[in-house]
């Protein structure tokens, strides 16, 4: 064993009252950090599964005409009118969904035709957004299969799969048929496959899946789509992407992030106050080491200044609370880690949603406990800096003759 590594050991083991206190007080810092880290963590995936559930990363779709100038006659004001909005279709749209799903970071493509109508059986109708979309491809984009809540997901020809609320306000099950009318008066009916909860009321409320080629038939865009929904691997570098994707093809390409503009900021407040927390705490814990080091070169005065009458290095001195300051930083971080997994798994247990989830989910994982060890390392050490100067300014003969 080395020589600083045995005299730091042999000075923590003399004070062992002070040496307890100082490693539950790093303990219980680290176990702070490692529990608000996993509960806000926790907290932000959930919102942000919860968000895209119910849409993409990007969606890509043609520019909405220009408003134009229009005037009455020589010498009229000219008046700017916008054009009544139509569903515009995606010019070339294979060719886009090819260079999309070329474009590194995108991980899933889906053509999606969307148009408003109306969904009736009897006497009951409701407004709708009819989607009509390829199976294979739209779940890549969101997981309705696991969604479901009654039925399959399947959309063959002649088949649809709504959400739960719109069954409900239709009066329909699994096997019943919904008809589709436009606002231009075509229509269509679909027997009902599958009922779906996104988790989103209006989505729920709203939401008619039907095949690609049947919605492209009922909304006048055979063979043409409103839109390319994509699925990206970097969710919050969606923004970015699309961005890139805007000037590649020269499209309109919104992110969730766009869309979802003030949960993006609730998002960052939460990280800004998780960090100004674990700054206080680092701050609290890195004072209480280093008070504990500086009484501890005071009581150890006399033995420090025989280790230098003895011919001990200066700098093996430092090096010996430097190392006192490691020891705690170590050893209280697998201790405070530890309590922070009871924590967390302790707070997560204590309230349920109806479906089951925790209402404060928690998310641990090995950069979080990596990050909160190398952090009291890191205090501890730097916590033992003034404590180490102080020992090395002492004069032995002056500490040994006071003793």
């Amino acid at each position: 064993m080395p020589f600083e590594l045995f005299v730091a050991l042999r000075f923590l083991r003399e004070g062992r009252a002070q040496t307890a206190l100082i490693f539950a007080g790093v303990s219980v810092g680290v176990a702070v950090i490692v529990f608000l880290s996993a509960l806000i963590d926790g907290l932000q995936a959930s919102l942000v599964e919860r968000t895209l559930g119910s849409q993409p990363h990007i969606v890509v779709r043609a520019p909405e005409e220009a408003a134009r100038p229009l005037a009455d006659g020589p010498g009229a004001l000219v008046q700017v009118v916008r054009p009544a909005q139509r569903l515009r279709t995606v010019e070339g749209w294979l060719r886009v969904q090819a260079e999309l799903e070329r474009t590194p970071g995108v991980v899933a493509v889906s053509p999606v035709v969307s148009g408003a109508g109306f969904a009736s059986r009897g006497n009951a109708s409701r407004s709708v957004a009819v989607r009509g979309v390829e199976a294979e491809r739209f779940q890549r984009i969101i997981d309705v299969p696991s969604k479901l809540v009654a039925g399959a997901w399947r959309l063959q020809g002649g088949e649809a799969v709504i959400g739960q609320e719109l069954a409900e306000d239709l009066g329909v099950s699994v096997g019943d048929r919904v008809r589709l009318t436009t606002a231009e008066g075509r229509a269509d009916s679909f027997r009902v496959a599958g009922i779906f909860d996104l988790g989103n009321r209006d989505v729920n409320e709203r939401w008619v899946l039907v095949p690609l080629r049947s919605a492209q038939t009922l909304l006048d865009v055979v063979g043409g789509v409103t839109s390319l929904e994509a699925r990206v691997q970097d969710v919050f570098g969606a923004e970015a992407l699309a961005g890139e994707l805007r000037g590649r093809t020269g499209l309109v390409a919104e992110s969730w992030m766009a869309l979802n503009a003030q949960l993006l900021t609730a998002l960052r407040s939460q990280s800004s106050s998780r960090y100004m927390i674990q700054f206080f705490v680092i701050v609290a814990v890195a004072l209480g080491i280093a008070s504990v080091l500086v009484v501890s070169v005071v009581q150890k005065s006399r033995e420090i200044g025989i280790l230098k009458a003895m011919g001990t290095p200066t700098r093996k001195l430092m090096r010996v609370f430097l190392l006192q300051g490691a020891v705690v930083g170590g050893v209280g971080s697998v201790l405070g880690s530890l309590l922070g997994v009871v924590l967390a798994g302790f707070f997560e247990g204590l309230a349920r949603n109806p479906d089951g989830s925790p209402t404060f989910p928690v998310q641990l994982d090995a950069t979080l406990f990596l990050t909160a060890a190398g952090v009291a390392l890191l205090t501890g050490v730097l916590a033992a800096v003034a404590p180490a100067r102080r020992a090395a300014k002492l004069d032995p003969a002056v500490v040994i003759r006071n003793g």
